[in-house]
């Protein structure tokens, strides 16, 4: 399958698998949108799309002031950086998987170094949340409260997980669904990067990319100021992902979200 990338911030196509020649062109055109939103002096949100290499990434930054802006700044440098041989490796998921894992882990080390050696970063940290297109497949995953969803037929699934308490106590079936909504720890994480845990694993999943697929990354602004029904209707609504990035994220501001704001969308042709 040949898969190709059209980012609408660029305007360009990118050629990134020569392979099964017979199968139509997969075509990805992509947008983001990321503000710092109506409650926060400085966006410690950060998001990065790099055509070359095949990777979507959205990071939202904590620590205060300088320090969460650091945090997620290195999570989306440091990571491409690591995942320059992919195409070398299609077909293989498990190693596919075992890159990214590694390649997160490594943002987390340098995440968890500035915070013990300059005293102005000590309580950096910053969720990431990516999409990794290696031949026909995407690998999707992250770490923290920021998220993927995938728009298929009609139907908006959330294909990551959030690393906060309020999740853990609603698979423990501590609260429901209802509670965890507007839960007082919602916002409390026990795994994102520049901890401990942040290094465990991306619990990144496959997914075989369809004609019509639309993918949303988004930091908890989003969902602080709308829900899924409005993130499916806003997500079908338009064909340029720039716009639908754009309208995400301004009814989140008009929803009464009180972080910053950043959305991606990556819809497939």
């Amino acid at each position: 399958m040949i898969l190709s990338l059209l980012s609408a911030h660029h305007g360009k196509h990118l050629r990134i698998d020569a392979t099964r020649k017979e199968k139509p062109m997969i075509k990805i055109r992509s947008g983001h949108l990321s503000i710092t939103g109506n409650f926060r002096e400085n966006n410690e949100d950060n998001c990065v799309i790099v055509p070359e290499k095949n990777l979507f990434i959205v990071a939202d930054g904590m620590g205060g002031q300088s320090a969460g802006e650091r945090a997620s700044a290195l999570a989306v440098e440091l990571i491409p950086q690591k995942l320059s041989n992919l195409a070398d490796i299609v077909g293989d998921s498990e190693k596919i998987v075992a890159a990214v894992d590694e390649a997160v882990g490594h943002a987390n080390s340098e995440i968890m170094a500035l915070g013990e050696i300059d005293p102005e970063m000590h309580s950096m940290g910053t969720t990431v949340v990516f999409v990794v297109p290696v031949g026909d497949e995407f690998y999707i995953g992250g770490v923290g409260d920021s998220r993927v969803y995938q728009l298929r037929g009609g139907t908006l699934t959330q294909l990551t997980t959030d690393h906060s308490l309020t999740q853990a106590l609603l698979e423990h079936g501590t609260i429901t669904p209802e509670e965890a909504v507007n839960h007082k720890y919602r916002n409390v994480l026990y795994r994102y990067l520049g901890s401990k845990e942040g290094g465990t694993g991306t619990q990144a999943r496959q997914v075989k990319p369809q004609a019509g697929d639309r993918y949303l990354l988004c930091s908890d602004g989003v969902t602080d100021g709308i829900g899924d029904e409005l993130i499916s209707d806003l997500l079908a609504k338009n064909d340029d992902p720039k716009e639908v990035a754009k309208a995400i994220v301004d009814a989140a501001q008009e929803g009464g979200s009180k972080d910053n704001i950043t959305a991606m969308t990556v819809f497939v042709d």
